[in-house]
């Protein structure tokens, strides 16, 4: 993906204006030196890390944190230009390596958020698994027919979509079509299928609360077309730590445990992902205590 400076500055300008409400606005210079602005995708996890730490670095640091939502390959591009100061999505060492290979020398990498990450092609457990058990099963004229010949993938800029696009050509799948949308639109594509007890195979992965909300499985993926465990890191622009210390030394010692995030992602569906975070804030003291002073 090509990605002019002209262009992104003005895509993060808009974002900036019209995401989450924000208007950007003049603002004096003592208070625009506690300000920082953190990139982001409307996908499940990162929408629970980011919200968090927005939460706390507002609430324990007096920090006004703006969110831009933005393409992942944008984010990678705001935060090596500088236009970003952080993101905290970044899939290592497979998923985002075509970005991270083309900008990873102009940004800082402070390490894991959470570990046991993965990528996958999924389906509805109801599918007979001596049927459809591997990706290399979606080879069979018969399984392809019962899946219209289509692959429910998310929105197209993403890592998993990138290495998706890899394991039809690993497997060979010339009889599949891998269709792109958004993350609400594959959910709503499975929750459709499903309602019906339809055939279905989308783009996923862990963690995401439809795997709490509905039996599912991952297809093998024998080749490793789609990798395998991932972190998902922090990383920000070269000159935070000089300029933000105590957020660059927050968000270095912010690891959350797999487990957590999933509970709290599957909690923000009954209600909201602010009320989500408040509730772990609130149920996490020690955790967030020492996340802010490094102190145990």
């Amino acid at each position: 993906m090509k990605i002019f400076g002209k262009a992104l500055g003005m895509l993060l300008s808009a974002a900036m204006t019209v995401g989450l409400g924000t208007a950007v606005t003049a603002i004096p210079a003592q208070a625009a030196e506690k300000s920082i602005n953190i990139g982001w995708t409307a996908w499940s996890d990162a929408e629970a890390v980011t919200k968090l730490a927005k939460a706390v670095i507002e609430e324990r640091f007096g920090y006004k944190v703006e969110l831009t939502m933005a393409d992942i390959g944008i984010q990678y591009q705001g935060i090596a230009s500088g236009k970003l100061d952080a993101m905290l999505m970044s899939w290592q060492p497979l998923t985002h390596k075509p970005y991270l290979d083309k900008v990873g020398k102009d940004i800082v990498d402070l390490g894991p958020l959470y570990t046991r990450a993965r990528l996958g092609w999924v389906v509805p457990d109801y599918i007979p698994v001596d049927q459809v058990k591997t990706i290399e099963d979606l080879k069979k004229p018969e399984v392809q027919k019962q899946l219209g010949g289509k692959i429910q993938g998310i929105d197209p800029g993403s890592g998993l979509m990138q290495a998706s696009e890899k394991a039809l050509k690993t497997y060979d799948l010339k009889g599949m079509q891998l269709v792109s949308a958004s993350d609400a639109a594959m959910l709503a594509a499975l929750e459709r299928a499903m309602k019906r007890n339809e055939w279905i195979v989308v783009t996923s992965w862990s963690p995401h609360w439809m795997f709490a909300n509905w039996k599912l499985r991952y297809l093998e993926d024998p080749k490793g077309a789609l990798g395998g465990l991932e972190s998902v890191n922090a990383v920000v622009r070269k000159g935070f730590y000089q300029d933000h210390p105590e957020i660059y030394e927050f968000l270095n010692r912010m690891v959350l445990p797999i487990g957590d995030l999933e509970a709290m992602m599957q909690e923000a569906r009954q209600t909201s992902y602010e009320k989500a975070v408040d509730n772990y804030i609130k149920n996490n003291k020690a955790r967030i205590d020492y996340w802010v002073t490094g102190k145990l």
